[in-house]
């Protein structure tokens, strides 16, 4: 398979994504072997970006182990930089699962606030509501309760 083939600013992009980025697999003296390249192939579906540690003081080995995992993995090679290396594929789009329509966090809402006399116009207030809240049907927030403490830990304060 052809490796992919990236701008030079959106290859700057992926470099400063991977910047605050840990190694995710480490190659060990053993060289590439076809469990270490599956494990590659798992994080590239897994993460996208993704760093790789090569334990190795040989400068060309490593740039032919980056040049075969770029081909063989369909990978963009992204940065080269000492013994580690980075590489970006782009993930898959995730079906959606039943239920994952809805957004989390706070959400504007509209409540009707009707007056105890009759005639007038019911007032319209705009209300935030957080991820942890609710709204009753009388147009009140309502807070998710806090978790309850054991009794054992109660007693060690």
């Amino acid at each position: 398979m052809p490796q992919i083939q990236l701008t030079p600013t959106e290859r700057r992009e992926h470099r400063a994504n991977a910047h605050h980025l840990d190694p995710v697999v480490m190659i060990g003296g053993d060289g590439l072997t076809p469990g270490v390249q599956k494990e590659i192939d798992a994080a590239l579906n897994a993460h996208g970006l993704i760093k790789v540690r090569v334990h190795g003081d040989d400068r060309a080995a490593r740039e032919e182990m980056y040049q075969q995992l770029a081909d063989t993995l369909n990978a963009a090679p992204i940065q080269h930089i000492g013994k580690l290396l980075v590489l970006w594929r782009p993930q898959a789009e995730k079906a959606k699962q039943a239920g994952e329509d809805r957004m989390p966090g706070p959400r504007d809402v509209k409540v009707l606030k009707y007056s105890s006399r009759g005639g007038q116009k019911p007032e319209v207030k705009q209300i935030r509501v957080l991820g942890n809240q609710r709204l009753t049907a009388g147009g009140q927030v309502k807070r998710a309760k806090p978790k309850q403490k054991s009794v054992k830990k109660g007693r060690l304060d």
